[in-house]
């Protein structure tokens, strides 16, 4: 079944673009291409896409800056398509906000599979449910205007950063593993380490704790994994 979609692919290697367009294409998507960072920002301005395959090493302006600047922006997701496979850069790169992280050489089948999954799950963690607004002490989730408040104030989340957060709140008290967070959050299919885990938490305990003491909500079981608590 072909697929709806409109994806921007931003690498400087124009054969890496046209086959991982091709490949797209072919699955029904709508792809748009950027040669460097500074073009990819000004397509993003310009035109509203689902979902952002993103390279690092760019000239003018090289892809982790790009990816912190759609975050400061866009709720859209973004998979990082790089030749360093360092762990470092990995972390680097989820803690300013990718979702996915897919390492070159690759397969072009797998990268468009991940493509399918991530908006997959977007748009199942996007459609109505019967508790649309999840409230705390300080804590207002919104799941179908995908917005979080924190002590009255509306704070920026990643997409992944949005669903772990909510995934934890709609299963309060419960504790899960980190492949178990792994599991229900990004998918059978990822193929990120536990540390993708450790990063997006430090990250909502950073946001969440500019307004108040609600970063307590979410509570390190030691030994085991993560749980979400309201204790006042």
């Amino acid at each position: 079944m072909n697929q709806t979609g409109n994806i921007l692919i931003v690498d400087d290697e124009p054969k890496m673009r046209e086959l991982v367009r091709l490949y797209l294409e072919r699955e029904g998507f709508k792809v748009a291409e950027a040669g460097d960072g500074e073009q990819a920002l000004n397509l993003l301005q310009q035109t509203s896409f689902d979902l952002v395959i993103l390279d690092i090493m760019m000239p003018k302006v090289d892809g982790l800056t790009v990816c912190k600047k759609i975050r400061n922006d866009l709720d859209i997701p973004v998979i990082m398509l790089t030749a360093k496979g360092e762990e470092i850069d990995r972390v680097l790169g989820f803690e300013l906000g990718a979702d996915d992280y897919v390492v070159k050489p690759f397969s072009p089948r797998e990268l468009v599979a991940r493509v399918k999954a991530m908006l997959r799950r977007i748009g199942s963690k996007t459609a109505p449910s019967q508790v649309a607004v999840l409230r705390f002490p300080g804590l207002v989730i919104n799941q179908e205007a995908r917005e979080i408040e924190v002590g009255g104030h509306k704070v920026n989340f990643t997409p992944k950063e949005f669903e772990l957060l909510t995934f934890l709140a709609k299963n309060q008290g419960r504790v899960f593993t980190r492949e178990q967070l792994l599991e229900h959050v990004w998918g059978y299919d990822f193929y990120g380490d536990l540390r993708t885990v450790d990063t997006h938490i430090k990250k909502l305990r950073e946001k969440i704790s500019r307004y108040g003491e609600f970063a307590s909500y979410i509570v390190t079981v030691w030994g085991i994994g993560y749980k979400f608590e309201v204790t006042k």
